[in-house]
């Protein structure tokens, strides 16, 4: 398997939780304005400490595995685990804060 199918396929399943959280929640449009610009900060950061992390030699990858494109010296696979913890991370919340918050209704409590 390489870097880029496997970086699409935990993309693919971060997306799908935010798909539900977006038709489940419904978050408002500052919520998603958050998460843009927290996966545009650590897409920087990425790009920053990847680039150090590897003209340092500090790791490689195997270079038939990668697409061969780079931003700055980072494989552009890299960037798919920050893309997904930022979709992930704030979906998988608010489903579980919409799910307590239901669960309280029910039980006739205050969220």
């Amino acid at each position: 398997m390489t870097y880029g199918a496997l970086s699409w396929a935990v993309v693919a399943v971060a997306a799908a939780v935010a798909a539900v959280c977006a038709a489940r929640v419904r978050p408002p449009l500052r919520w998603w304005a958050a998460v843009g610009a927290v996966a545009l900060v650590l897409a920087v950061l990425t790009a920053v400490f990847d680039s150090v992390m590897i003209a340092a030699d500090l790791f490689r990858y195997d270079e038939a595995a990668l697409s061969g494109l780079r931003i700055i010296d980072a494989p552009v696979e890299d960037f798919a685990w920050p893309v997904a913890a930022a979709l992930l991370l704030p979906a998988t919340w608010e489903l579980l804060g919409a799910r307590r918050a239901a669960t309280a209704a029910t039980e006739g409590d205050e969220p």
